[in-house]
This record gives structure tokens, C-alpha cells and sequence, in this order.
């Protein structure tokens, strides 16, 4: 990836923005109701400051030690998300930081959250829509109970699906994970990366996470 400049990164963001009004209108949704979320697993703590002049204002990390380093060099200027695999080991450690956790899908994880987490911390459940054995997420079937759990504020769900070059092998996933929040009374649908958002903005999300689409 080219060095970041806040010009490219602020024209990026205004497309993205576009797309994401234009899948809205599509099936007449507010695209008010979608938030970018900027994910810099790639990025270095220093270029954080080229996002906060590109006009970026939410971000999310992958991983706990990288989240630690990165948020200094924000001094305040950007609300944190986690979205990557959590490890239960890891929660102390992020839990002062972020405001949303994306990614809990354990017990394990639970049992840490239920160990001071901060009153102001919300969560979403990642959820296994596909079935795939090995892959992190909660079996929908499982989900109430889950979330029944869960000692911190529940607020909406998360997915990843099958990886694949077409977009729309990714909407049935999306579809029935915002099915499954409607249903629940759940805000936050998180889902969509930078090569299917906009499915994911008609399916129904709430949160698209961008890497590349906001950094080429």
C-alpha cells in the first residue's frame, strides 16, 4: 500500500459514502443509519493522524497488543471498535479502550466481560451463519441463550461469511444475520468489508468495516 495521504483517503471516504447512499436508496433505507468503520490492521500508529484529517472518526483493530500501541497517537480523536478474533486473555486489556466489541464468541470471553467491564461497553455476538467447522461465531440456534449470558449490553450481531469473489454469494449471510437482530429487538448489524459493503448496506447493516477501499 502507497504511503497514505489525508486527500486520497478523504476522496475514498466521500465514494464510499456515495455507494453506500445509492445501495440505501436501492431498498429505501437511510444511509444515515450506516457507519464506516475504518479497520487498521495494516496501518501504523503515526498514520492514524492522516484518518482523523481525512475525516474519519470510528476505527477498528484485530488485534489487543496492536489496539494498545495505536491509540496514543489518536490523543482522543477517534472511538475505537475491537473486530478481530478475541482470545479471553486479551479482554482485561481492551475493555478501558473501545466502545464496542465486535467479536465475542465464547464463554470464556463472557466470564472475563462479567470481571469489571466498564459501564459504558457494549457488544456485538458473532454469529456462525455458514457452519463452517473451525470458524469463530455462535450457532444461531445457540444465539438466545448466548445472549441471555451475557453480563454487558448486547446490542446487535456480527458475521463473516464464505470467502468469495462475488459479492452477492454474500447476501443470503448477511440478510439472515440482520433477520436475526430484527428479530431480537438488536441494533447493530456489523457486516460488509470493502468488497461487499454495499450488498451488505442492502441487506441490512448498520456498521461496514473498510480497509482497502479507503486506503488504495
Amino acid at each position: 500500500m502507497a504511503a497514505l495521504s489525508s486527500e486520497r483517503v478523504a476522496a475514498n471516504l466521500a465514494a464510499a459514502r456515495e455507494r453506500i447512499a445509492a445501495a440505501a436508496a436501492r431498498v429505501g433505507r437511510d444511509p444515515a443509519a450506516v457507519e464506516i468503520l475504518a479497520a487498521v490492521k495494516y496501518l501504523s500508529g503515526p498514520e492514524l493522524e492522516t484518518l482523523v484529517d481525512a475525516g474519519i472518526t470510528l476505527v477498528g483493530e484485530n488485534r489487543a497488543q496492536d489496539l494498545l500501541e495505536k491509540i496514543p497517537y489518536a490523543q482522543g480523536r477517534l472511538r475505537w471498535h475491537f473486530i478481530g478474533a478475541l482470545q479471553s486473555r486479551k479482554v482485561r486489556l481492551i475493555m478501558p479502550h473501545v466502545e464496542l466489541i465486535h467479536s465475542v464468541a465464547s464463554d470464556s470471553v463472557l466470564r472475563e466481560l462479567g470481571r469489571g467491564a466498564p459501564a459504558a461497553l457494549e457488544i456485538l455476538i458473532e454469529v456462525n451463519l455458514s457452519g463452517e467447522p473451525g470458524k469463530a461465531g455462535i450457532a444461531p440456534a445457540q444465539l438466545d441463550d448466548f445472549i441471555a449470558r451475557s453480563p454487558v449490553p448486547v446490542v446487535g450481531l456480527m458475521t463473516m461469511p464464505p470467502q468469495t469473489e462475488d459479492p452477492q454469494r454474500s447476501r443470503p449471510y448477511f440478510e439472515q444475520l440482520a433477520a436475526l437482530a430484527s428479530a431480537r429487538g438488536l441494533a447493530h448489524v456489523s457486516a460488509g468489508t470493502s468488497q461487499d459493503f454495499e450488498v451488505a448496506v442492502e441487506a441490512g447493516a448498520t456498521i461496514v468495516r473498510l480497509g482497502t477501499s479507503l486506503y488504495r
